[in-house]
């Protein structure tokens, strides 16, 4: 019997991470339970912190951005060679291992494999058997509701199969990057929503458009494999890899069901292979108008993974397009979904097909309204247009977001305000910020959603009060503001009067416009190299929070552990510099923003992981208010705000051997 080296490399992770499993030592303390490595496996954690992370991802970078040169000049040979480099690099290995198993929000998600916590010394384990072949373990379904009550199917692969998919996603990205479409915005690095309804505003604000908004009806389930690998163009193993990934089939409840077609949701590869399938459709819509210029500059295509929406001023070539959509979508084992696809007017009611102006996309509804002359917007030839664009939440978001606020208002009823606050805000603001660059306060829906946010907030106050009086004079009060013109303003807010815990955020606190968002250029990419260019797109991220986006600036965009420019991929936490359990403030001049695996190297070696009644003795280390002063007052002198520039290791070292002594 043929033996193939790959997938005994396989068996011997396997078997390794069975080994190591069964030496786990696991202790109960207090209700708790913790892990106690052995030496071998704590020799292991302290090899795998002194890797140097940065040259590493320097390296990979640069080859990466070598693959999407090449891919842009059409160099196939080149570009394969450096794709082959990349895929045996023990460098990209180990970044791949990190991605997967630290940074990963779904690294605690265990596969048919069973394996969801892996230590230092089984990442070495991984890192060693990742190698191309031509099998795949199978995934783990899992099924998750959908808004509509629908259920979508989840594919979890094994831990073995998800470094590996993420090895070859470093591989094949740059070089689609540099291929696909310029108005394709979905699962792509450094593209937003926000970009993809920028770019329709821009299409519709000076005219009028009928707009076929249409959806593909279960397109990760429904691709053709066959079409897939070869518009890939992949050759040899890696294309046999890529077969077994989509091939490998699902185990659900025990039993293993085989897969025909599509691409497993919840793969590290599955969104790139899907954007992969649908390039091609921009292309395809423009050759139906490609005689007529003047035509072809009207047509406008944006698409968002599996949502698009094509727009122009003749209903036409609307319909034109949308017959070529449908063959071309057929030739892979795709078709609409009709009950998601609709003609409309962006204007006219009476032009649509259902008689409703404007359309959904994204959570967002996009409409024009008529206008008197002092508020419509101008053409390209500065005359009036006589209607405004307005982009807002749809109806469909903001029911969500209220029955979401009521569900958790409705869990905290013997709950204290503090709780409440603390559930409350996260929510409050995460929506508002997606929001961010819309006319959401134009069109009166941010005080809209307070006010019935209020309802809710009153009725929770009378039951923990008894009575609606009660409740109000407990937790409802002015507060002093001071406006941008330098005059006082007084607004009601929710707070505790007694304890100086904050306030629930409200849905207008956040500065919103529809026209201060700047789009992303059309053929701009991470892996051009432009790091001042996705240094200054990352400050006008629209879920970006305030404090992360004040440190962000003070840092000059840079991690304050590694000296690595952030990327929106990035997990970025906020991590107080001496800790709090040490005597550390919440104050800024004690806050640095780091990568998520560079907070965890840092937070297991600072003391904050570590109880004080386990770790310090409470009356000797306890900190007075003089040392609190000297933590407070700390400011680095000018050569350490060079070094915190350059990243200088030996000159940061100072600064914190420099605040080491303070705290002694």
């Amino acid at each position: 019997m043929q033996t193939y080296p790959a997938v005994n490399r396989f068996v011997e992770f396997q078997l390794a991470m069975d080994k190591v499993k069964t030496k786990r030592n696991m202790v109960t303390k207090n209700g708790e339970t913790f892990e106690i490595l052995s030496e071998e496996e704590q020799s292991a954690e302290v090899t795998w912190s002194m890797i140097p992370w940065r040259k590493i991802e320097k390296d990979v970078f640069k080859l990466q951005k070598k693959i999407y040169k090449a891919s842009a000049d059409n160099d196939i040979c080149k570009m394969r060679k450096y794709q082959k480099m990349l895929l045996r690099s023990y460098k990209a290995k180990l970044l791949a291992v990190r991605r997967v198993t630290q940074d990963n929000k779904g690294k605690k998600t265990a596969g048919i494999d069973g394996i969801k916590s892996v230590i230092a010394s089984q990442r070495f384990t991984l890192v060693e058997s990742l190698k191309l072949s031509h099998k795949a373990k199978a995934t783990r379904r899992v099924w998750i509701p959908k808004s509509n009550g629908e259920k979508r199917p989840l594919g979890i692969p094994t831990m073995y199969d998800r470094a590996l998919q993420a090895l070859v996603k470093m591989a094949l990205e740059p070089e689609w990057e540099a291929k696909f479409e310029p108005n394709s915005y979905g699962f792509r690095p450094a593209r937003r929503c926000q970009d993809a309804i920028q770019q329709i505003k821009l299409s519709i604000q000076h005219k009028p458009k009928f707009v076929l908004d249409a959806d593909i009806a279960k397109c990760f389930e429904r691709i053709d494999h066959q079409k897939l690998l070869t518009k890939t163009g992949l050759k040899g193993n890696l294309r046999k890899q890529v077969k077994a990934w989509l091939t490998s089939g699902v185990m659900e409840d025990g039993v293993f069901q085989k897969i025909e077609s599509g691409t497993p949701q919840g793969g590290v590869i599955s969104p790139l292979l899907a954007n992969i399938a649908l390039h091609g459709m921009e292309t395809i819509v423009r050759e139906c108008v490609n005689k007529n210029q003047t035509a072809q500059k009207e047509l406008n295509f944006i698409r968002y993974a599996d949502d698009f929406v094509v727009m122009h001023k003749d209903k036409k070539i609307i319909l034109k397009c949308k017959e070529a959509i449908n063959q071309w979508l057929s030739d892979i084992g795709l078709e609409l979904k009709p009950e998601k696809t609709r003609l409309t007017h962006t204007l006219y009611p009476e032009l649509s097909e259902d008689k409703v102006a404007g359309f959904d996309f994204l959570g967002f509804h996009i409409q024009q309204h008529k206008t008197g002359k002092h508020k419509c917007s101008k053409n390209l030839q500065k005359k009036l247009t006589g209607y405004k664009t307005l982009i807002t939440p749809s109806e469909k978001s903001q029911k969500n977001h209220q029955e979401k606020l009521g569900e958790i208002i409705g869990k905290l009823v013997s709950k204290p305000i503090e709780a409440l606050i603390k559930q409350l805000n996260p929510v409050i603001k995460g929506w508002s910020n997606y929001y961010q660059y819309s006319d959401i306060k134009t069109a009166g829906i941010s005080s809209k959603q307070t006010k019935m946010m209020y309802s809710k907030l009153r009725s929770w106050a009378k039951r923990s009060c008894g009575t609606v009086n009660d409740g109000l004079n407990r937790y409802y009060h002015k507060r002093k503001y001071i406006m941008l013109n330098g005059k006082e303003s007084y607004r009601m807010e929710w707070a505790d009067s007694v304890k100086a815990i904050g306030h629930i955020a409200y849905h207008g606190d956040i500065h919103c416009s529809s026209t201060e968002y700047v789009k992303v250029k059309r053929n701009k990419s991470p892996y051009d190299g432009d790091l001042k260019y996705w240094y200054k797109r990352l400050l006008i991220h629209p879920e970006l929070s305030t404090r992360k986006l004040n440190l962000l600036k003070r840092q000059k965009g840079r991690c304050q552990e590694c000296g690595l420019y952030f990327t929106e991929s990035d997990i970025m936490e906020v991590d107080h510099i001496i800790p709090l359990s040490l005597g550390g403030l919440d104050r800024y001049d004690n806050l640095q923003l780091l990568h998520g695996h560079c907070h965890d190297s840092k937070t297991a070696t600072d003391g904050s992981c570590t109880k004080k009644s386990e770790k310090i003795d409470s009356s000797n280390n306890k900190h007075t208010n003089k040392d609190k002063a000297k933590i407070k007052s700390y400011k680095p002198d000018k050569l350490d705000l060079i070094a915190i520039e350059r990243n200088s290791p030996v000159l940061r070292d100072k600064k914190s051997q420099r605040q080491d002594r303070l705290i002694e």
